[in-house]
């Protein structure tokens, strides 16, 4: 019987897709490769939903055939290593896209409404601070995208409909798509950091995205300026950031992804009243986790099988020896 180690369990619908194939599973709960290590030497699935793998740790595995992640993010995969080894890399495009885009946008909405500070400072008996009118409309306001993929798409039609003016920047996406629907197309980043009221990160983290947003980047933007991240935590750059919510650079900031995970709770983002933290849940939602955990496991269980698996992020993986005459 094939063996397949998943990092966490997997959503319910997942492990079925996994018990249905006949594959035994394993819970490794660590996606640390040295603790887990145990568990995959002798796999041929890894399914990591927290954690990442490097070379070294692929090439311990002599029967690793297919790494699976419930989700489209890959940087914590050694994508080229698992190329040149002949292992797929199993993504779920799509799987959480709207629930992504609804948590951003949920979050654009508790940032200017002040909620989370309120909540708390209520349940202090602070009822006064109603009147610190920190909390605006976003009517009006312009909703400034980095990065205008699937997840971008959805939350400018969000934003649309409540009344904002969007701008775009993506240099991978045409003017002309950005235009037909109305939206600004930027090409730079510049006049988003500069104009926007609230700016949301949409982007893969690469060598080229790590950092984008920075010491400087953050003293161009607006004072009453939102920042959300429901991307990947590097992107922007934790200590700056920390040090521009200090010092009132910006209003507040929203942030579902983190530099760690599981961040740590001495991180001194989470000792400030105007950030808002989630657990890397943006895309947790019931249906998402559904989905996500349900094509992971498909396409893990079909490569494990010796099919091509087409939801791959490093499809000349099947150009590799491993895969002649499938």
């Amino acid at each position: 019987m094939s063996k397949v180690v998943i990092t966490q369990p997997l959503h319910k619908d997942g492990m079925a897709v996994l018990n249905a194939a006949n594959l035994e599973t394993a819970v490794s709960n660590s996606g640390e490769p040295k603790e887990y290590l145990p568990f995959v030497k002798d796999a041929d699935g890894l399914i990591i939903r927290i954690g990442h793998i490097d070379r070294a740790t692929m090439e311990a595995c002599p029967n690793l055939k297919a790494i699976g992640r419930p989700g489209v993010g890959v940087d914590n995969v050694d994508v080229k290593a698992a190329t040149e080894l002949g292992i797929p890399v199993v993504i779920a495009p799509g799987a959480n896209t709207r629930s992504v885009a609804e948590c951003a946008f949920a979050m654009m909405f508790a940032a200017a409404k002040d909620m989370v500070r309120a909540d708390k400072e209520l349940r202090k008996g602070n009822w006064a601070m109603r009147s610190e009118y920190k909390a605006y409309e976003i009517f009006g306001k312009t909703l400034g995208l980095i990065g205008y993929g699937h997840i971008g798409g959805i939350l400018a039609e969000l934003c649309k409909a409540v009344g904002m003016s969007i701008m775009v920047y993506d240099p991978f996406v045409k003017k002309e798509a950005v235009e037909e629907k109305g939206y600004t197309y930027c090409e730079t980043i510049e006049p988003i950091l500069v104009n926007a009221d609230v700016i949301s990160v949409h982007v893969p983290l690469t060598d080229k995205t790590r950092n984008l947003i920075a010491k400087d980047e953050l003293a161009k933007m607006k004072k009453t300026a939102i920042l959300i991240n429901c991307a990947r935590g590097g992107i922007i750059n934790e200590q700056d950031l920390y040090n521009a919510l200090k010092n009132n650079v910006i209003q507040c900031a929203a942030l579902d992804v983190f530099d760690k995970e599981p961040v740590p709770a001495d991180d001194p983002l989470l000792s400030l009243d105007n950030v808002i933290v989630y657990p890397h849940m943006a895309g947790q939602t019931k249906e998402a986790a559904s989905n996500v955990a349900t094509m992971a496991a498909k396409g893990v269980a079909a490569i494990i099988a010796g099919e091509k698996w087409p939801y791959v992020c490093n499809p000349d993986v099947y150009k590799h020896p491993r895969w002649a005459n499938k």
